[in-house]
């Protein structure tokens, strides 16, 4: 009986999962795991622009390991490799 009680415990979990995968999409167009993504790439930013952190601290101080991937994602959703985006946003400063 016990192990008929976990099966219907993981599906209750699995359908809860769904349902909240399903609403979050409807709400942001992102999945998690993109808006996650996202977040972290904008916190590296900030910390880059304003509190003047290298690439590589600021990627591992929002969770990334590798500084290439880091370095692929941003210039995925900002358009400019990190070093390229701050010479741009300094020289837009001066």
């Amino acid at each position: 009986m016990p192990s008929r009680r976990k099966s219907q415990d993981r599906k209750y979990e699995s359908d809860q999962n769904s349902s909240f995968y399903h609403h979050f999409r409807k709400q942001t167009s992102l999945t998690p795991l993109q808006f996650q993504k996202q977040l972290r790439l904008i916190e590296a930013r900030r910390l880059m622009l304003g509190e003047g952190a290298s690439a590589s601290s600021a990627a591992f101080a929002v969770g990334y390991e590798s500084v290439s991937q880091f370095s692929r994602e941003y210039r995925r959703f900002f358009g400019l490799p990190p070093s390229k985006d701050m010479e741009a946003k300094h020289k837009n400063r001066a």
